[in-house]
Formats: structure tokens, C-alpha cells, sequence
């Protein structure tokens, strides 16, 4: 006699998506619009420093490597600044991303600030907040902070959501309906980041069942990443 019960469920393996992050995979909005503006105008910035601030998952770093790709800037974290960094930065543009972490190295990046100055070539600051709310201790970092060109990135709207939401499917080759997008839209915190974690979620939870993805099936994993 055949056992009653739920059919066992396929265990997926655990593959590593790449999220894409060249120019063609960039929704643009109102949301990130003058951020984007400030991307593509490069070399003609308005100053040698630029802070692009912006809440978490909102696409800093998205946009800082497509400048990065384009401007053939070197990354550093704000912690790692050192000689090498500073000698670069005296040839070409540098990238500092998350530069408002508590770990950053104060005294370097003033260091790096006055060369990128001198050297005339350009330096991207990514960070969640504008330097005035970072707590910066050093006097002489904070007022060449404040002299830097400012540029933000608001919290995503539905359009800019909706389009995330859709190439990161796109980027496990999985095609949503788009009523399961927008109701992903309206169920989820309004962040990029949340969005990554709800559609690998969705994949995976597909995957097990051998199912595509459903309203249903969207309602299942939003609620338990809502109770969870």
C-alpha cells in the first residue's frame, strides 16, 4: 500500500546568483534619477569629492560600479586606505563605498581628500547618510566633507521596485507574472535589499515545491519573512 502524504520536497543547491550590475541592468526612476545624471556626466563633476548618500539597499552600490567600470576607479574600504590608495588617487579616481562605517580610518581618508584635491582627479564616497550625521571626531576630515558635492538617493518608489524585483528574477532566469510583482511591491519594505531577499526566497522555496512562483506562493514566504 502506498504512504499517505505530502510528496517529499526537492532540496535545491545552493547556487550563488550573481546580481548584474552594469548600466543596461539599471532601472531608472525618479527615485535615483540625479544620482544616475551624476554617474553618466562624469569626468564633469562639479567637485573633485562627491558623496552619494542613500538608505540602505536603495542601489549605492549599483551605481558605484558602473561609475567604477566607466571611470576605471580603484575601490578601497574606508578602513584600508594606505600608501598604494593614495598614490593611485594622485593618477586617477578612487572609490571609498560605505564610507560612513564606524570603522573607517578618519585620518586616512583626510589624507586621501587632500590628495584627490591636489591631484585634481575624483573621489566617490558611498554612504547612508551625508557626512554631517556619520559622527565624524576629526575636525579637519568633517569641513573637507563638507565642502564635497552631495548627491542623494531617495527610498525606491513602486516603478523603481516593480523593475528591481523583475531583473533580479531575471538574473536566476526565472520569469514572474506581473501580478506577483506588484504584490510583492505592496507587501514588502520599501529597500532594494529586502527585495534581493524576498526573491531568493521565492526562487528557492519554488524550487523545493517543483512549482513556479504564485501569488500564493509570494504570500506564503512575504508572511514568514514577516513572522520571522
Amino acid at each position: 500500500m502506498t504512504p499517505s502524504g505530502p510528496p517529499p520536497r526537492q532540496l535545491p543547491l545552493d547556487l550563488a546568483h550573481e546580481e548584474a550590475r552594469t548600466r543596461d541592468d539599471l532601472v531608472v526612476t525618479p527615485a535615483n534619477a540625479r544620482a544616475v545624471a551624476l554617474v553618466e556626466s562624469w569626468p564633469d563633476w562639479p567637485s573633485s569629492v562627491t558623496v552619494l548618500a542613500g538608505p540602505a539597499g536603495a542601489g549605492k552600490s549599483h551605481l558605484a560600479a558602473i561609475w567604477r567600470a566607466h571611470s576605471g576607479a580603484r575601490q578601497v574600504a574606508a578602513d584600508r586606505i594606505d600608501g598604494a590608495t593614495l598614490a593611485a588617487a594622485e593618477h586617477g579616481p578612487v572609490l571609498v563605498d560605505d564610507a560612513d562605517s564606524a570603522a573607517r580610518d578618519e585620518t586616512a581618508l583626510f589624507h586621501l581628500i587632500n590628495t584627490v584635491r591636489g591631484a585634481d582627479t575624483h573621489l566617490l564616497l558611498t554612504a547612508r547618510r551625508f557626512p554631517t550625521g556619520w559622527g565624524v571626531r576629526l575636525p579637519d576630515l568633517l569641513s573637507r566633507l563638507k565642502a564635497a558635492a552631495l548627491v542623494e538617493i531617495d527610498e525606491p518608489d513602486d516603478v523603481l521596485l516593480a523593475g528591481v524585483i523583475v531583473k533580479l528574477f531575471a538574473d536566476r532566469q526565472v520569469a514572474v507574472e506581473p501580478h506577483v510583482v506588484q504584490f510583492l511591491v505592496r507587501r514588502i519594505e520599501r529597500s532594494l535589499s529586502t527585495a534581493q531577499q524576498v526573491v531568493e526566497r521565492l526562487d528557492r522555496a519554488a524550487l523545493e515545491r517543483k512549482t513556479r512562483i504564485t501569488r500564493a506562493l509570494a504570500a506564503d514566504v512575504v508572511g514568514a519573512m514577516e513572522t520571522g
